[in-house]
């Protein structure tokens, strides 16, 4: 059901396979012990991709220029508090 060896696996591919055991659960078809097990992979499987998603939100970061054109390091969620400054052609 659920790969032993999260450690290499994608983000998306994590993600179809909690969609999958979604669907297991939602169809009710399973044992109360295979519905646990399941419940179990998806809670792993959720952990996982929340981490993924954390660390791809620190390492997300934009060059932009500040007012005296130097180049400056920001964080994803600083640039979209700023206005655009329009370009000089």
């Amino acid at each position: 059901m659920v790969k032993k060896d999260q450690g290499k696996k994608k983000f998306e591919e994590a993600l179809e396979e909690l969609e999958k055991v979604v669907e297991q659960l939602e169809s009710g078809e399973l044992s109360l012990e295979d519905a646990l097990a399941a419940f179990e992979a998806g809670v792993r499987l959720v952990k996982y991709c929340n981490q993924k998603l954390t660390e791809v939100e620190r390492r997300i970061e934009l060059l932009v220029k500040d007012k005296e054109g130097k180049l400056q390091l920001k964080a994803l969620t600083d640039v979209g508090d700023e206005e655009p400054e329009a370009e000089e052609p």
